[in-house]
């Protein structure tokens, strides 16, 4: 999707954020089993929207930056009185970000990489993996999609179908072993070691 897009239904987004957060508290408390957050102390989110991710994560006491290239969507993000201590940068991962290599324990990206291109993601990859310490997570669809799912990914247009067949081919190219943790029927974390 391009970013004129985004900055269009920010609003539109703004309307689902405590759902977001809602559905987000859920995710990382089910996954807590397999990933304790509260051994790291830092996380850079690519792509953080309006920030309910960053908002979880923050009360999960990461100290948070979230960057995404919609202005809009950061308003809306900043406006939020629980976000008052995390930082929010409008920066593109598909750049240099402005950040000294590992900056962060973590880097997340949450239902951005399967909106890529091939060659996208792997700027991004490369983005998160300079910025990281210990671990790169992307947080995506896994095979498991919806009909309605394959409807919005056609019209959107991104690279979806070839991310489903390729996600764990290229991150293992990119990254060597991940773990993937199914964290709904149609949501998974691919977690890679950085360190």
């Amino acid at each position: 999707m391009c970013l004129e897009l985004f900055e269009i239904i920010a609003p539109v987004y703004g309307l689902f954020y405590e759902y977001q957060k809602k559905y987000y508290n859920t995710v990382v408390a089910g996954i807590q089993k397999e990933l304790d957050l509260s051994a790291y102390k830092s996380i850079i989110d690519i792509g953080c929207g309006t920030g309910a991710l960053c908002s979880v994560l923050h009360q999960r006491g990461l100290s948070v930056t979230g960057i995404d290239p919609s202005q809009r969507m950061l308003n809306i993000a900043m406006k939020k009185p629980e976000n008052k201590e995390i930082d929010f940068v409008r920066a593109n991962a598909l750049q240099k970000l402005p950040f000294a290599d590992r900056s962060f324990d973590i880097s997340i990206a949450s239902y951005v990489a399967h909106g890529l291109k091939e060659q996208e993601r792997k700027l991004m990859y490369a983005q998160m993996s300079r910025l990281s310490k210990q671990l790169v997570i992307i947080y995506d669809y896994n095979g498991n999609r919806s009909a309605f799912t394959n409807i919005i990914e056609r019209l959107e247009g991104g690279d979806y179908f070839n991310f489903i067949q390729n996600i764990k081919s290229e991150l293992e190219e990119y990254f060597g072993v991940i773990k993937v943790i199914d964290v709904d029927s149609r949501a998974a974390w691919y977690i890679c070691n950085c360190a």
